[in-house]
């Protein structure tokens, strides 16, 4: 887990180092705020977010599944900034083996609370669900806007970045790839 009094004691730093008083009133006590914060963001560190798709229906479907605009948040790796948006999620199951769809976004949370980058995020989605469910295919998209690209840098708010992972049958087959990102678009 965290280490919580090692957060705040850096966090204590980081204010006296930018030229702060971390002991005026407002800023007393958010090296605790900061690490409790922590905790909960980064809570998916102690996660396997494959543990979720454990439980398996049988369900003779085997058609596309897609879950759409699942909220993401997420830490940026390289600045610790947030990052946020949606996945879509499409999979195609295989031999009636289907999931509950709560669990696609508990596996997309799961991944997320983490420090993260968003085509690493969009690539472990895909990859858990082909090893843990075994379908036909899988189909990722992720789409999120970045504070390091709004905040700071090139300074350029509302711009998003559009991440895909494609696998199995929506790889090989352009149809089923076309029809997934139609979908997605409505």
């Amino acid at each position: 887990m965290i280490d919580m009094e090692k957060i705040e004691v850096a966090v204590r730093m980081m204010l006296e180092a930018i030229g702060e008083d971390p002991d005026r009133e407002g800023l007393k006590e958010t090296p605790a705020r900061v690490a409790r914060m922590y905790n909960e963001i980064f809570c998916g560190l102690w996660d396997d977010p494959e543990r979720h798709l454990q439980k398996m229906f049988s369900e003779e479907h085997e058609e596309m599944v897609l879950v759409k605009d699942i909220p993401i948040y997420s830490m940026c790796e390289h600045h610790l900034l947030p990052f946020y948006g949606k996945a879509h999620v499409a999979y195609i199951p295989r031999k009636g083996n289907i999931t509950g769809l709560s669990k696609l976004a508990r596996v997309v949370e799961g991944y997320s609370k983490r420090p993260q980058l968003q085509e690493r995020l969009t690539s472990q989605i895909a990859d858990s669900i082909m090893k843990k469910l075994n379908p036909h295919g899988v189909l990722v998209v992720i789409e999120a806007e970045h504070m390091c690209m709004t905040l700071r840098g090139v300074r350029k708010p509302g711009s998003k970045t559009l991440t895909s992972a494609v696998r199995g049958s929506f790889q090989r087959n352009e149809a089923t790839r076309a029809e997934a990102f139609s979908l997605i678009r409505k």
